[in-house]
């Protein structure tokens, strides 16, 4: 698929209508740019550039992998308070690259925190020079690829030259489209709130279709905030809502080594200061964090690669949340359950083979199993109300819910994943074509 704004004129794409996506808008104190600097054999976007004219307070959430791409390494060594960019890029992943890897996000620094100087000299009343290390990079693509450092470097002018220090949904989309690799559908999500007598928006985007399982996976994720809120207390919200937003989605079982999701807030609100993530204040804020990284990484989940359906488990009243946490990831991970689901299949004895085989501690005799409202398995027993037929219908359904019961406890857990196609084998056997 060519990327472009034009997919969303094309019929041929289902639910690709501009008018199916939230209306971001303006954010002060961000400002985006995006072109396409040849990454790809078809010409689409490919390199995206979130620049904080003022500079953000940030915090990040990496990969858990031991494998970790340059870019990965790079943010980890930023300690400046504040960031003035992240520069992303599609197509490669600058992993397994090594030094030259490394060496390449220097050059691409250096020559971006000198143009971006420039800008604040010709467009400021208090111009910043901005320095290498105020820089965050993203990457995603083909792992183990040498690096496109100088199509990158050649084209760093023009996209500074392009920035757009007004935002529009038109942009929004263009960013998010610019990020993508094999997913299909462009990833966004808004929320507004108060902190005190405040109005606050939060904006988010995300990519990521396939190697998609906690602790991140290749997702990249971005959300945006103009609240006034310091980078120790950002930090704090990432962390609580990463749990049950991006580490609780899986397509595919796979860990990649780039993930990461970073909150940028700009101080644009001019909210009072807040100094503990216990302020009542803050209550407000931190729900909408949460529910616009949930949307983003429901999309991502949905979005897995094949997917024509996206299934939702909970794992309810288990003794610990490790226990609840592994039972969803068993079944989310089975590429039997997966199969099934994709084939319309009611075949719940693989839902059960993958809750045997979490390790979680399981009485089977308060074991409960539910698709979507029908009782298939009940404390201990086929329930006796239970029909195939029924279930087989509700089986051809878009969404599918899958509820384990364990009535040994109160921790709960949801995860969120998809069916397993043919589709899936087709684009992962071509991903590089």
């Amino acid at each position: 698929m060519d990327f472009s704004i034009n997919n969303f004129f094309d019929k041929k794409y289902k639910d690709t209508k501009i008018g199916h996506f939230q209306d971001l808008e303006h954010i002060d104190g961000l400002s985006i740019s995006t072109i396409s600097c040849g990454l790809y054999d078809k010409k689409r976007d490919d390199l995206v550039l979130f620049y904080f004219r003022e500079g953000a307070n940030y915090a990040n959430v990496f990969t858990q992998s031991k494998l970790v791409s340059e870019n990965i390494k790079w943010n980890k060594k930023i300690k400046d308070k504040k960031i003035f960019g992240i520069l992303i890029n599609t197509r490669n992943a600058n992993a397994l690259t090594g030094k030259e890897g490394y060496n390449s996000l220097k050059k691409i620094s250096l020559n971006l925190s000198k143009l971006l100087s420039s800008k604040q000299i010709s467009d400021e009343d208090k111009p910043r020079e901005i320095k290498p290390n105020q820089i965050l990079f993203a990457c995603t693509g083909t792992i183990g690829e040498k690096f496109p450092e100088n199509l990158i470097l050649n084209n760093i002018k023009n996209l500074v030259e392009k920035i757009k220090y007004n935002q529009n949904k038109l942009i929004w989309i263009k960013a998010a489209l610019g990020i993508m690799t094999t997913d299909t559908k462009p990833k966004l999500s808004m929320a507004e709130c108060k902190i005190g007598g405040s109005d606050v928006k939060i904006y988010g985007v995300a990519k990521g279709s396939g190697m998609i399982f906690p602790n991140m996976a290749t997702t990249l994720g971005f959300i945006f905030t103009d609240a006034n809120i310091s980078s120790s207390i950002l930090k704090q919200i990432l962390n609580l809502n990463i749990k049950t937003t991006f580490n609780a989605i899986t397509c595919d079982g796979d860990t990649s080594t780039n993930d990461m999701v970073s909150i940028f807030s700009t101080g644009k609100a001019k909210n009072k200061e807040i100094k503990s993530l216990k302020d009542p204040k803050l209550k407000q804020f931190v729900n909408s964090v949460h529910q616009v990284m949930l949307n983003l990484a429901k999309r991502v989940a949905s979005d897995g690669e094949g997917a024509t359906k996206f299934v939702t488990i909970k794992c309810l009243n288990s003794k610990t949340d490790k226990d609840a946490k592994n039972i969803c990831f068993s079944i989310a991970n089975s590429p039997l359950v997966k199969t099934a689901i994709y084939g319309q299949d009611p075949n719940w004895g693989r839902i059960a083979m993958a809750i045997g085989k979490s390790g979680s501690t399981v009485k089977i005799e308060k074991l409960s199993i539910l698709m979507g409202s029908n009782i298939i398995f009940n404390k201990g027993k086929l329930d006796k109300n239970y029909n195939e037929n029924i279930l087989s219908e509700y089986m051809k359904n878009e969404n599918i819910e899958i509820t384990v019961d364990l009535s040994i406890g109160n921790k709960n857990f949801t995860a969120y994943t998809m069916d397993l196609s043919k589709d899936y084998i087709e684009i992962n056997s071509d991903y590089r074509s």
